[in-house]
């Protein structure tokens, strides 16, 4: 019995022996997993992050670029310090910052690899390198900030920054694992839209090192490693002379302006003022001035062009032109009177024919026109005829854009209000509880319609065009100067309204300004035969009115086509009107004839804190104009514009 005891101990023994050797004979032999492992410990995978593409102007002036950088990653698992002062003296870092960081670090991953300090310069790189030996588990990797040839356009640049735990959770979600914790990533303006153009394809090398950390040189010769490739380069159809003139023009004042090209739907300039220099926004300091930026009563990190929503003012008596005479409310001879309307009018007649009334703005006109239109010719019913007649008359106006979101190469793009029978039936609480002695106003820009620069620019190159838009984009091509837009950017748009309806529009746009009626002669630039509408856009009570105009130059075959809204500028043909005839003498000839009206623009201040009371403005006494007031208790960065 004892012998069976002792033969059966002995089995059991045997048998834990085989089992040790088979499972260390599969490790060893079959596995790859344990053979991976001992790589892993003296292989390091460098992750190689591209360039982003660099971004052109029309003309291929360079705007923005990339600067050399080195961030510093930490891996928590792989850290060892002997001696952390020293470390810490070595990175200019104080302990408690230290500690901090590795902290932040160590709860994001203790296996993954995470920024731990960014952007050293090429010369701090080469001072902690070799010290940097002594400290396994910290890595450096090649990166870049934004650099900029230009303090204009940031809103419609934009900015990068590091991408957001938000933005990593979904990413995560669509199974997808291009960005890390640290990365950059598009936040606003071109870098948000053409982020997957402009990021390019990371990549990837592997480092032996000994036991001690030193580099031995590349795993396998190098036959592994995955070359980044730089993102695509954007050239843009913004002019940079055009653009940083059209600043200048806006120092001390708020609002925007648009140009584009008519023809092809490219955006020349685009204003959005008062602004920030975009520098801010590249390098350590983003943090502190993003949140004094976020902070400035003036909004200067919100692009008014594609945000800011206005009331159009008279400047939307042209699209009720055309859509009046397309329904067949009105004819090019029709007359109407101004007798029983409460609205002024600007003719200082008693009626009006349509050249008249476009000419020199009249309201009472445009009453009869958009009544006219609501009701055709039936108020038998009032109620059903509004309905009907605002259905068919908002369907119209949708064509040109208003309403909807234009669908422009930039993130944030507001719809803007066209206001519709759903619309007022909901604000009314009722299908038949409004009529057209509600929405009136609407007929003459006012009311509840709500536009931004954008649509009012495009709005314009719709008229010069005779019926017809490309959607408004701001890259011309992508990858080199011959490449090709996005798609969308290449179709036409028709508002299906007959062409010798802007014909009878046009004639009275051109005769507004080269026959200086609602545009003061000592601003018209008649050798460029301009077409013009201005507006006055409503404010609260209190408050001066924000001055609008469209314009398009020359006559026959447009070139440009401008829309132009300064806050509290009171009447559009004292400062929107002088701003746009600026701006396309300089793109069209090249040089400004009209100085005396130049400096008066220049230096013209109108700069207000939003919704706030009307003051009187107090001028800029300093030598050099600035374009910004800081308001009492905010202090934020504020930019200078480029002077041409």
């Amino acid at each position: 019995m004892q012998e069976v005891k002792k033969r059966i101990i002995q089995g059991v023994v045997v048998l834990v022996a085989i089992i040790y050797l088979a499972k260390l004979f599969y490790l060893q032999v079959i596995d790859e997993g344990y053979s991976e492992a001992a790589v892993d410990n003296a292989i390091e995978q460098v992750v190689q992050i591209p360039y982003r593409g660099q971004i052109y102007d029309r003309k291929g002036q360079l705007i923005v670029y990339n600067t050399p950088t080195y961030d510093i990653y930490v891996t928590p698992k792989k850290v060892k310090i002997q001696d952390t002062l020293r470390l810490c003296n070595l990175l200019g870092l104080s302990k408690f910052q230290f500690d901090s960081m590795f902290t932040i670090a160590r709860t994001y991953s203790k296996f993954k690899p995470s920024l731990f300090m960014r952007q050293l310069s090429v010369e701090d790189f080469a001072r902690v390198q070799d010290a940097m030996v002594d400290y396994p588990g910290f890595t450096f990797e090649t990166n870049a900030f934004r650099t900029y040839n230009t303090t204009a356009m940031a809103n419609t640049l934009g900015y990068v920054a590091e991408v957001s735990p938000k933005q990593l959770e979904e990413q995560e979600e669509a199974g997808e694992d291009y960005y890390r914790q640290g990365d950059y990533i598009g936040k606003s303006g071109l870098e948000r839209f053409y982020e997957d153009i402009l990021r390019g394809r990371r990549g990837v090398k592997y480092i032996m090192k000994d036991v001690h950390g030193v580099v031995k040189g590349p795993w396998k010769g190098g036959e592994m490693d995955v070359s980044p490739v730089a993102g695509k380069n954007l050239y843009t159809s913004i002019d940079l002379d055009l653009q940083q003139y059209a600043d200048s023009l806006f120092v001390n004042k708020s609002g925007s302006m648009v140009a584009i090209d008519p023809a092809t739907g490219e955006i020349l300039a685009m204003v959005s003022s008062p602004s920030y220099d975009p520098k801010l926004l590249a390098g350590r300091n983003y943090s502190k001035n993003y949140a004094r930026l976020a902070l400035n009563p003036y909004n200067l990190l919100l692009n008014r062009a594609l945000q800011g929503l206005y009331r159009p003012g008279s400047t939307f008596k042209t699209v009720e032109t055309v859509v009046g005479l397309e329904e067949g409310a009105i004819t090019p001879g029709t007359v109407l009177g101004h007798s029983g309307i409460r609205m002024n009018c600007h003719c200082g007649r008693s009626s009006s024919d349509l050249h008249t009334a476009i000419q020199r703005s009249c309201n009472p006109y445009f009453y009869h026109v958009f009544r006219r239109i609501i009701y055709h010719n039936d108020e038998r019913d009032p109620f059903k005829a509004s309905k009907v007649g605002l259905q068919k008359w908002s369907e119209r106006v949708a064509k040109f854009g208003i309403g909807q979101k234009l669908g422009v190469d930039l993130p944030y793009e507001k719809k803007g209000l066209l206001p519709d029978v759903e619309y007022y039936n909901k604000r009314n609480k009722g299908e038949y509880s409004w009529k057209f002695s509600n929405i009136y106003s609407v007929g003459i820009g006012e009311g509840e319609l709500l536009v931004t620069p954008l649509k009012l620019a495009n709005v314009a190159a719709i008229i010069a065009n005779r019926g017809w838009y490309i959607p408004p984009h701001i890259v011309r091509a992508i990858g080199s100067p011959k490449g090709e837009p996005l798609p969308e950017f290449k179709v036409k748009h028709s508002v299906d309204i007959e062409q010798r309806h802007f014909e009878t529009l046009i004639s009275a746009m051109y005769d507004a300004i080269n026959s200086p009626v609602t545009v003061p002669a000592r601003y018209v630039v008649r050798d460029i035969e301009a077409c013009g509408k201005t507006g006055t856009s409503q404010n609260k009570k209190g408050q001066d009115d924000n001055s609008v105009f469209i314009c398009f130059a020359p006559r026959n075959n447009p070139k440009i086509a401008i829309a132009t809204v300064v806050d509290y500028g009171r009447w559009g043909g004292v400062t929107a009107a002088p701003i746009s005839m600026l701006v396309a003498e300089r793109y069209l000839k090249g040089y400004t004839t009209n100085k005396a009206a130049e400096a008066e623009m220049k230096a013209k201040y109108l700069l207000r804190l939003p919704n706030a009371p009307n003051s009187k403005p107090k001028p800029d006494t300093t030598k050099q104009q600035k374009p910004l007031v800081a308001a009492k208790k905010v202090t934020g960065p504020l930019v200078s514009h480029t002077k041409p």
